[in-house]
């Protein structure tokens, strides 16, 4: 079984209190630009809010020159950040747009569906769900 972080973005309130949980709890300080999950824009056409979250697919797990990126028994994919080079290879070649970077920090980052964002959502807009 894997836990995936899930989304219901017509739930959205766009409060970002899941950023600043997020950013909170990986780096010990309140900034939105460092949180593993991104709230976006209102998309006019359909109204909803875009919830950028890692969906644990590990397609990033092969693109990892140094095999920094790998599956953990839980089956959430994790970076070794004392493996990873910096080359962002998996940040451009993420299909969700999942894994970040910041000029603060050497490595990626992304969502480990650890599910605070999701216990503290006001809307239940977050949720996780184990595949």
């Amino acid at each position: 079984m894997v836990k995936v972080l899930r989304t219901k973005p017509e739930l959205c309130t766009e409060c970002y209190k899941c950023e600043e949980i997020c950013s909170t709890n990986f780096t010990k300080s309140i900034n939105k630009e460092l949180s593993a999950i991104k709230i976006g824009a209102r998309s006019q056409d359909t109204g909803l809010v875009s919830i950028v979250a890692c969906d644990q697919c590990g397609n990033c797990i092969e693109v990892c020159p140094v095999q920094a990126i790998y599956r953990a028994k839980n089956g959430t994919v994790l970076i070794r950040k004392s493996e990873c080079v910096g080359c962002y290879s998996c940040v451009g070649f993420c299909p969700a747009g999942a894994m970040q970077k910041h000029l603060s920090m050497d490595e990626p980052y992304k969502c480990i569906a650890c599910g605070k964002c999701a216990k503290e959502c006001p809307a239940r807009a977050l949720y996780i769900e184990e595949i």
